[in-house]
C-alpha cells in the first residue's frame, strides 16, 4: 500500500463533488479494485453517492467494472469491483536535475515507466534550456500510447504554486512562467514543481520514505536543494522556498581549518556560488563540484575528499534534523559520489552534533527509486493534480 499525503486543505461546500471524487480515486489507487460497499466504508461516504460518482467515473473511461468478487464464504449478492484503468492513460515526467541532461519518461497511472527519453543541454540557459525543454515535452507525448492525462516537470530553483520558476540561477531562469509555456506549448495539463519537492513525492509515494516520521529527500545534481514530508504534508514555506539547503553557508573564510591546510580531505576557501553568495553547500556537494573535487585522486584521497564533504553536509543537515526530528535522509544522486565515504562521513557528523534521542534512530540512505525518483514524482504532480490522487 502506497504512503499518501494529507490534505493542505479544507474542501469548501461548493467543491464536496471534487473532494468526494478525489477521495474514491485516491482509494482505488492506493488499495486497488474494490467494491462499491468496500468504497462507502473506506471514505465515509454514501453508498448513493459513492454509486454515483462510480457511474462518473466509469463514463469517463477512468475506472472499469472488473466483474464480481468471488464469494469467499459469504452470504448474500457477489459485490461488483471496480478499478482504475491505469493502463489506460499516461503521464510524462521529466527531471531537470541533472547538469547535464533533462531526463523524460512515459510513465503510467501506476508509476511504471514505458518509455525513456533525454536530451543534452549542451551548457543551454535560459530561453534557449527552456525551448530544449519544449522539444522534449513534445518528443515525449509524441511518444506515449495512449492519451496522455498531463505533463509533471521537476524544475531546479524556486517554483511557485502555478508552476512559475521564480529564480534558478544555475538554469538563469528568473520568474519565467515554465508550466504556462508548457501548457501553451503542448496544449496539455502541465504541472511543475521544484525537482527535490518532486524526488521527495515519488520516494514518499513509490519508495516507502517517511512510513516512520518524518522524511527529507536531498538531491544532488547540478543543484542541491531538499524536500520535505512531515506528517503525511509536503512542507512549501512562506515563498515556497523550503527546502533550499544548497544555499546555506556551509564553507565560511572565518573558519579556521585544520592543518594541513590543503589535500584532499580538506575543503579549502570558499568558493562563488550561482546565487551570488559564496560558501554554499552547493559549492561543494553539487555533482560538478564533486567531480571536480576527486578527478584524478587515487582511492584514498578520493575517499578522503568524499568524507570531508560528507562532514560539511553532516553540519549543514544536524540543525535540519534536530529541529525537525526526522526519521530519514534520502540522498538523491549518484550513487559512485554520495554512497560510501560521503554517506558515513555525513550520518557520523549527524550523530556528533545532535541528541542521541534524535540521532540514533535515524537513516540517512540512498533512495530506493534510482534514476526514476523524480520522474515518479513528476507523474504524482499529474495525478494530484488532475485527479486529486495524492
Amino acid at each position: 500500500m502506497r504512503a499518501t499525503l494529507r490534505p493542505s486543505a479544507k474542501g469548501l461546500p461548493g467543491h464536496a463533488r471534487v473532494t468526494n471524487r478525489a477521495l474514491v480515486l485516491q482509494r482505488l489507487f492506493h488499495d486497488g479494485p474494490l467494491s462499491r460497499a468496500d468504497l462507502a466504508r473506506l471514505t465515509g461516504l454514501t453508498r448513493v453517492t459513492v454509486s454515483d460518482l462510480v457511474g462518473s467515473l466509469l463514463a469517463e473511461g477512468l475506472v472499469a467494472d472488473l466483474g464480481v468478487r468471488a464469494a469467499e464464504g459469504r452470504v448474500g449478492k457477489p459485490a461488483t469491483m471496480v478499478g482504475l484503468r491505469t493502463q489506460a492513460f499516461q503521464v510524462v515526467g521529466v527531471d531537470l536535475a541533472d547538469d547535464a541532461l533533462m531526463h523524460g519518461a512515459v510513465l503510467d497511472l501506476s508509476g511504471a515507466v514505458l518509455t525513456r527519453r533525454s536530451a543534452p543541454l549542451d551548457g543551454r540557459t535560459g530561453e534557449a534550456a527552456v525551448r530544449a525543454l519544449v522539444d522534449l515535452c513534445r518528443e515525449l507525448v509524441a511518444a506515449a500510447t495512449e492519451p496522455v492525462l498531463g505533463v509533471g516537470v521537476g524544475s531546479p530553483g524556486v517554483v511557485d504554486a502555478a508552476g512559475t520558476v521564480v529564480e534558478a540561477p544555475n538554469r538563469d531562469w528568473f520568474d519565467v512562467p515554465l508550466a504556462a509555456t508548457l501548457r501553451d506549448a503542448l496544449g496539455l495539463p502541465v504541472h511543475v514543481a521544484n525537482d527535490a519537492n518532486t524526488a521527495c513525492l515519488g520516494e514518499y509515494t513509490y519508495g516507502g520514505g517517511g512510513s516512520r516520521g518524518g522524511l527529507l529527500v536531498l538531491t544532488v545534481g547540478e543543484g542541491v536543494g531538499a524536500g520535505i514530508v512531515i506528517d503525511g504534508s509536503l512542507i512549501a514555506g512562506d515563498r515556497h522556498a523550503a527546502g533550499e539547503i544548497g544555499h546555506v553557508t556551509a564553507v565560511d573564510e572565518r573558519d579556521e581549518h585544520p592543518a594541513p591546510t590543503t589535500g584532499p580531505g580538506v575543503i579549502g576557501p570558499p568558493e562563488r556560488c550561482a546565487c551570488g553568495r559564496t560558501g554554499c553547500l552547493e559549492t561543494v556537494l553539487a555533482v560538478p563540484a564533486l567531480r571536480r573535487r576527486v578527478a584524478g585522486l587515487g582511492a584514498e584521497d578520493r575517499a578522503a575528499a568524499l568524507a570531508a564533504v560528507g562532514r560539511r553536509l553532516g553540519i549543514v543537515l544536524a540543525p535540519v534534523v534536530s529541529a525537525l526530528n526526522l526519521s530519514e535522509v534520502v540522498l538523491s544522486g549518484p550513487p559512485e559520489l554520495l554512497d560510501g565515504p560521503l554517506r558515513e562521513s555525513a550520518l557520523a557528523t549527524l550523530r556528533e552534533r545532535s541528541m542521541p534521542v534524535v540521532s540514533s534512530g535515524l537513516e540517512l540512505r540512498l533512495t530506493r527509486l534510482g534514476e526514476d525518483g523524480a520522474l515518479s514524482g513528476a507523474a504524482v504532480l499529474v495525478l494530484s493534480g488532475q485527479l486529486g490522487v495524492t
